[in-house]
């Protein structure tokens, strides 16, 4: 619910930025040789590629961390704006992908010194889910209206499936037969608005759904709901066409409403890619990877297809590790090091902004 409430004030800061500053902190680095052999300086370009891909992907990004700059210009200075994210895979349904991923203790041991909340990222992360999964939940999702099988409820029957009675298997028919009795009587007893079935299979729900679409078009709303024992029983309510209407209606925003709960930190990242603005990191080759790699696609196989990616994701990467190492900086810097270089843009011939 934090996240919710919030999402809409981080997407403005987001479109009212100059550029942004983003940082991960993960499960774990390499999985494999140690970290400074895994990116040791005699690597290509595509060798580092390749290595970061092989050893570092399993581990989780579990806080992403976003900074917006904002120049004032009768202040002369940037308003920055601060958002730390916790994050984490939670299953969504049963049909959801359930991610596996390792930890490294060296950094489980930094995390904690540094007062990273495990509790909080286990019990409390902001799901997500990447572009091809939240696909296939909005596919999931069309499906289940379409068919009307086992959640939707009888309006979206495809229209061919009310013109014929349905074929139900022998050894179905004498339980077809009773929940029809039960809803003749809800339909004939004018105290009663609803109705309660047993906890059945999924196949008999569909049979009943095909057969009740088929005998009563109109003036019964069908749902499936589940009970504290995680069992699902179908209700069946009397309601007149605008009712019917109006409860399909909330249906689908329930629909939506999760789907957008689902797709969760994915659209804060979404949202950083089409504002197209300048993002900073130090050091973010990993960042930027576990991003791609978490909120939109399985990294691809070779350096040129990562960079694509990457460029429709960030159009616009800055990297201050870099740029520190690089001429003319690195005549005057001689420590790259974050907490080293902060303290040297302090001194002449630098002149940091007022922020």
């Amino acid at each position: 619910t934090d996240f919710k409430d919030n999402l809409s004030k981080v997407c403005e800061a987001i479109e009212e930025a100059d550029f942004l500053a983003i940082d991960g902190e993960f499960s774990g680095i390499s999985d494999g040789p140690s970290v400074s052999a895994l990116t040791n300086g005699f690597d290509t370009p595509e060798e580092r590629y390749q290595k970061l891909k092989k050893h570092s992907m399993d581990f989780l990004l579990f806080q992403f961390g976003l900074c917006t700059f904002k120049y004032d210009n009768t202040e002369e200075k940037y308003i920055m704006k601060s958002f730390n994210f916790y994050i984490f895979p939670k299953p969504f349904n049963r049909s959801s992908p359930d991610v596996k991923f390792v930890c490294q203790s060296s950094s489980i041991d930094f995390l904690a010194n540094q007062g990273f909340d495990f509790n909080k990222v286990f019990r409390n992360g902001i799901p997500y889910l990447n572009q091809e999964e939240e696909r296939q939940l909005r596919e999931q999702y069309d499906e289940k209206r379409s068919q009307a099988n086992g959640s939707g409820s009888l309006s979206y029957v495809s229209p061919n499936a009310t013109k014929c009675p349905v074929t139900i298997p022998e050894d179905q028919k004498k339980f077809i037969e009773k929940v029809m009795e039960q809803i003749e009587e809800l339909i004939k007893n004018e105290e009663n608005e609803t109705l309660e079935l047993e906890p059945c299979t999924g196949f008999q729900r569909k049979l009943i759904y095909q057969t009740l679409s088929w005998k009563y078009p109109k003036g019964i709303h069908v749902e499936t709901l589940e009970s504290d024992k995680k069992e699902r029983y179908i209700v069946i309510s009397k309601v007149d066409e605008e009712e019917r209407k109006r409860r399909e209606q909330q249906k689908q925003a329930k629909e939506q409403e999760e789907l957008n709960d689902a797709v969760g930190f994915s659209r804060v990242v979404h949202a950083i890619a089409n504002s197209g603005k300048l993002v900073i990191g130090h050091n973010m080759l990993l960042d930027v990877m576990h991003t791609i790699h978490q909120f939109y696609c399985p990294l691809p196989d070779d350096l040129n297809e990562f960079k694509e990616v990457t460029s429709c994701v960030f159009p616009r990467l800055l990297d201050t590790k870099l740029m520190a190492s690089t001429q003319p900086f690195k005549e005057i810097i001689n420590n790259t090091s974050l907490a080293e270089l902060e303290k040297r843009l302090k001194e002449a011939p630098f002149c940091p902004p007022k922020v």
